[in-house]
Parts: structure tokens; sequence; C-alpha cells
């Protein structure tokens, strides 16, 4: 009997990788000191940061994407649009993390394309 894992190995030494987006380092810090221990983190302090790092052809895909609404010149929910619109970058889940709390704006969050929307101040457990 062929043993299956043999034909298929599993990389367990390979960590998820998340790509955390806010303006605000303290934000940032937050969300790393908890998930930092668990997966491999990437940050990008704005917009166009998060769209180089998504879509760099050069380097890997990150698995996770936990995105701030409100940030200068380029908030999350285009960066968002921007990554649905893009092929090489659709399939990455998105969880908007932000202070906006009214129902309308986490509707548009999952019209966008979101998988979840996680209201601040939020529990690092929670994330």
């Amino acid at each position: 009997m062929t043993n299956i894992s043999n034909l298929y190995p599993v990389d367990d030494t390979q960590q998820a990788s998340i790509l955390l987006v806010d303006d605000t380092p303290e934000n940032i810090d937050l969300l790393a000191a908890s998930l930092r221990d668990d997966y491999q983190l990437k940050v990008a302090l704005s917009g166009a940061r998060a769209l180089a790092i998504a879509q760099d052809k050069d380097m890997p895909k990150p698995d996770l994407i936990l995105l701030d609404v409100m940030m200068p010149e380029m908030d999350g929910y285009e960066v968002c649009s921007r990554l649905k619109a893009d092929p090489t970058t659709a399939h990455i889940p998105v969880i908007f993390v932000t202070a906006k709390h009214d129902a309308g704006d986490e509707e548009y969050g999952f019209d966008l394309g979101a998988v979840d929307y996680i209201t601040k101040p939020f529990t690092p457990r929670l994330v």
C-alpha cells in the first residue's frame, strides 16, 4: 500500500504570510504583536505600498491581507478594489480592520470582495 504522505509531502515549516496594511504604525505594532509568532508578516504603511508588495511578480503572494480603510492618498476600499481586479491578486482574502463601523461601510467592504470586516478598537485575540 502506498503512503499518500510520500506522494504529497506537506511543508509544515513554511508559515502562512499576512500583509498588514495601516498608515498608523501603532496599529501595525498591535497586530504584529499578536501574529508574529505564527505567521510571516509583511508591512505596508500606505495603499500604494500594499499594492506594490502584493503585485510584485518576484515575491510570493501574501496568503491574507489585513487592510485598514481610512488611509491618505488611497483608502483601503480602493486598494481592495484594485486587488480584486487583478487576476494575480484576486484570490487573496482581504479582511478590513477599521474604525469605520457603520453597517453601510461594512456592506460596501463585502461588496468589494472582503471576506471579513473587523472594527477598531479590536481585541488581538479576535484577529
